[in-house]
């Protein structure tokens, strides 16, 4: 029999390990199964993108979860992929062109650019794919996809349609949220609200029949070129005698109505508002109201138009200092004051967002919004934690039409084609032959030259990954998939999209669960990112600690929906942890004489109690019965955990059961047995030792793939432990099987007796300590109860450095000056002479007395010292006092000690 090697060193395994899964199809699932169906699809990364902190907490949540329900014996799907990112990647590799040859994609001209685009995604695009591989992801690669695929834009291209032609996309010339740095639309998701300091400029609009007018507050000055009106609120009495007549616009001279509308709110600013319908969303709806003009006088560069004069071909911004500058020359500012302002800025580049007017494709979102809000209310879809529910309520009940065309070329095209000989538009799935309407052909039919949303094609990905619009074998086995695991952050970009979607194409929502969880924020708690220099590169981390120490401390650091901080201190004990469980596996390896098996040696059912006499082949132990049972129900517990997404509880549940039950307890009781002469005692121990680690392997595997597999390959176990089973009820038991009711009652017994022991060691060492007693020192130990349980004494004299035990029942027989520790049912009593050689001991603890006077009579000094207490900062006083408090604690301790020593 092999064994483990000596140190753990996940570089030796984990490549191997993972080459293993994925060449013998371990990850892969088919539809053609009677096992009940477990679906994940993965939140599909960006091709620009490389593994990062949230992707690593994302998908190792993912992971845990197919990894457990495939145990339990589910057709666990796990479905992975990559996203086109439409604007990124567009970015990104025109601005490689431009660096490598000096050209811009009009240059180069729309296919061609789009060649380079795929060429790039060919050499680019798989390296995070390649990387979620390290991490340990179990998804079925054979099933990859990408939304660019052909699949993937069959389902785009019918979605589109399906939506047109029920009359739920339409084209219009709205009010849209427009970047002028990546040069495209965004939809109200795509645009991030920041607080930005700022002004109001609060400018007077003098009256046309020259009174004093009325006075506006502003925070966008150059946009007043595009003014059209002055609105009030007709119940406000300050401007009923202004309602109708004119303002003249200052310094341009044009002049505009004053018009009543419920929009302006009496209380804020001055009660009257200028009103812009072309660069304001809710301007617009005025100008709607009252068939105002569109005056635009910013482009879709940001800079200034003919609208503007002397300022024209002027960036936003420059105009903005030059024209207040006039204003207050010419007496038009009254005042100005300084505001907090919250701005849209574009999700992608932090651009602050210019609302323009423009012909764009939109989704109509109220008959969509209903049925995806019903679903959540009728609890059809669930989020974990169910707070997030209400965010995404708040957000499907107030939507707007959404915006879907993008002024980009790398994405979905979108599938309208404009007859140039008639006008008509024509939406359908393929290139029309001839217009429906004046029967022209070739060059007269002309696509829209936009793209859709990059979140168009994503929103499709739970079904559309499973080849949705064809009704397929895996589309019926594997829809609605089971849980979608996100972060916050996405719930309006992404969630509600395929929410509503996947209940318009499919009559269901995607997914019964939405499992939430927050961002990883570097150790100072700003969220990771390349310009603060806090962020932590995983793939750096896996190669120092390996890929499930990693794991284990994003598993372990999580909660649903809470962000967590980065902590490379917590990596190193979760490697640590590792350490420890590779050791003792490797002792119990070498400590089973060669064995993995323990069936019975007649080839007939192994007895533990054998009724006649004869020599049993098994004989389990207190501590046996109880790291069986305790296992058993820690299994439950975490099964238990798993079924609420609650991962970090039930992570912290199995380290506690390894570490401190099987490896400080149950390894350490059996020890004597195994080196011993009792054949049947060391047989029993090896059965459950080897029992035992197998289930803490299958409880572990879900969290931490790597070590748990490597360690399976040595316990001469048919089959992988990826594909073996997840722990139900008690572990197999070598001397055969219990009736229920018997093993419960031998189970409560052992397990009550056990945990007394515990206590008892535990109490001792405490005292021990307490006392500084030297390591190899063996003391007396009285036990005093009513009832005293039957304890093995050899165990407390091994595991407390115990001498001997004695057990009282009358409280006479408590020897003097002892130390003791009051347990459940009985009390501990230590005799402190046998626990430090007390001329020694008082010999340190006098010296120990010198020290800390002398250091509280300096503490006591400097807090004396007016200068000291008068200058310092307060907190640096405060510490000083609390030091000082310690000290004179220690000292009082220290003073009793000797006391008791001397008495």
């Amino acid at each position: 029999m092999q064994e483990l090697a000596k140190t753990y060193n996940p570089k030796d395994f984990e490549q191997r390990i993972y080459q293993s899964w994925e060449q013998d199809g371990d990850f892969h699932q088919e539809a053609a199964t009677d096992k009940p169906p477990f679906t994940i699809v993965m939140p599909p990364p960006n091709i620009t993108g490389q593994l990062h902190m949230g992707h690593a907490l994302d998908q190792t949540l993912q992971d845990v979860l197919t990894r457990w329900r495939r145990m339990q014996g589910y057709a666990a799907l796990w479905v992975p992929g990559t996203d086109h990112a439409s604007i990124a990647t567009e970015v990104r590799v025109a601005d490689e062109l431009f660096e490598k040859e000096g050209k811009t994609k009009e240059d180069v001209g729309r296919e061609a650019f789009l060649d380079r685009v795929w060429l790039w995604r060919e050499i680019y695009g798989g390296r995070i794919t390649e990387q979620q591989r390290r991490l340990g992801d179990s998804c079925d690669w054979e099933r990859e996809r990408f939304t660019m695929d052909e699949g993937c834009n069959k389902a785009v291209v019918e979605f589109f349609v399906r939506l047109y032609r029920k009359g739920l996309i339409y084209r219009g010339y709205r009010m849209i949220n427009w970047c002028p740095q990546c040069g495209t639309s965004l939809s109200d998701a795509e645009v991030e609200h920041e607080d930005v300091q700022g002004q109001y400029w609060y400018i007077r609009y003098p009256g046309a029949d020259g009174g004093e007018g009325v006075v506006v507050a502003t925070s966008r000055p150059e946009t007043m070129f595009g003014d059209t009106a002055v609105a009030v609120h007709p119940d406000d009495a300050r401007y009923k005698d202004l309602i109708g007549k004119t303002v003249v616009l200052p310094l341009v001279g044009r002049e505009i109505p004053v018009v009543a509308d419920p929009y302006p709110d009496p209380e804020k600013g001055t009660g009257a508002v200028k009103i812009t319908p072309a660069h304001d969303p809710n301007d617009f709806e005025v100008g709607q109201r009252h068939s105002l003009p569109q005056v635009v006088c910013i482009d879709f560069e940001a800079k200034m138009t003919a609208e503007a004069g002397q300022y024209e071909g002027m960036d936003r911004y420059e105009c903005r200092k030059a024209w207040v500058a006039a204003l207050a020359d010419a007496g038009f500012v009254v005042k100005t004051e300084d505001v907090v302002i919250p701005t849209g800025m574009c999700y992608r580049c932090a651009t602050a967002v210019e609302p323009m007017l423009s012909n764009q494709w939109f989704v109509k979102m109220k008959p969509l919004a209903e049925p995806a809000i019903a679903a959540l209310k009728s609890g059809e879809l669930k989020f974990v934690p169910e707070r997030f529910g209400k965010t995404y309520l708040r957000w499907m009940e107030e939507i707007r039409d959404w915006c879907i065309s993008r002024q980009l070329w790398w994405g979905h095209r979108i599938p309208a084609w404009y007859c140039d000989s008639c006008g008509k538009v024509i939406v359908a799935q393929k290139r029309p032959l001839a217009c429906s309407t004046c029967g022209a052909t070739g060059d007269a039919l002309r696509q829209d030259e936009d793209v859709l949303d990059t979140w168009f094609s994503s929103a499709l990905w739970p079904f559309s990954t499973l080849g949705w619009p064809e009704d397929t074998e895996d589309l019926r086995k594997f829809y609605p998939t089971s849980v979608l695991v996100t972060g916050y952050d996405i719930i309006f970009f992404w969630v509600a999209r395929m929410v509503f979607s996947g209940i318009f194409c499919m009559g269901k929502s995607p997914f019964s669960h939405v499992f939430i969880h927050g961002l990883v924020r570097g150790a100072d708690g700003q969220k990771m990112s390349k310009s603060l220099g806090n962020g932590v590169d995983p793939l750096e981390i896996i190669g120092k600690y390996g890929a499930d120490a990693l794991r284990f401390m994003l598993l372990h650091g999580s909660a649903a929906g809470n962000d967590m901080r980065w902590s490379e201190e917590s990596v190193i004990s979760a490697r640590n942890f590792a350490n420890k469980l590779w050791n003792a596996a490797r002792f119990v390896i070498m400590n089973l004489d060669g064995r993995t098996q323990f069936a019975p040696t007649d080839g007939g059912q192994a007895q533990f109690a054998p009724t006649d006499g004869g020599q049993a082949q098994f004989a389990p132990t207190d501590e046996d019965r109880w790291i069986l049972a305790t296992t058993a129900r820690v299994a439950g517990e975490v099964t238990e955990a798993l079924e609420k997404f609650e991962l970090s509880v039930a992570i912290e549940k199995v380290y506690d059961l390894i570490r401190d039950e099987y490896c400080d307890w149950y390894i350490e009781l059996v020890k004597s047995r195994l080196y011993g002469g009792d054949e049947t005692s060391k047989r029993t121990a090896q059965a459950v030792l080897v029992s035992v680690l197998s289930d803490l392997l299958r409880l572990l595997h879900p969290f931490m793939p790597f070590i748990t597999e490597e360690i399976w390959g040595y316990l001469g176990k048919d089959g992988k432990l990826i594909r073996d089973r997840w722990p139900a009820g008690r572990p197999d038991a070598p001397w055969g099987p219990l009736s229920d009711a018997a093993a419960d009652a031998d189970d409560a017994g052992a397990v009550a007796r056990i945990e007394a022991l515990k206590d008892v060691v535990r109490a001792v060492r405490n005292i021990r300590a307490e006392a500084g007693t030297e390591q190899g020192k063996k003391v007396p130990v009285v036990l005093m109860a009513d009832a005293p349980p039957a304890l093995a004494e050899h165990h407390i004299k091994a595991l407390a450095g115990v001498s001997e035990v004695t057990v009282i029942a009358d409280e006479k027989d408590v020897p003097k000056d002892a130390a003791s520790a009051i347990l459940k049912g009985m009390v501990v009593y230590v005799p402190l002479a046998e626990l430090v050689d007390n001329e020694a001991e008082r010999e340190k603890l006098l010296k120990e007395r010198e020290r800390l006077e002398k250091y509280a009579g300096q503490l006591e000094a400097k807090l004396a010292n007016e200068g000291f207490t008068s200058k310092a900062p307060a907190q640096v006083v405060e510490a000083e006092r609390a030091k000082l408090n310690s000290a004179r604690e220690a000292l009082e301790k220290t003073i009793e000690r000797l006391e008791v020593l001397m008495a």
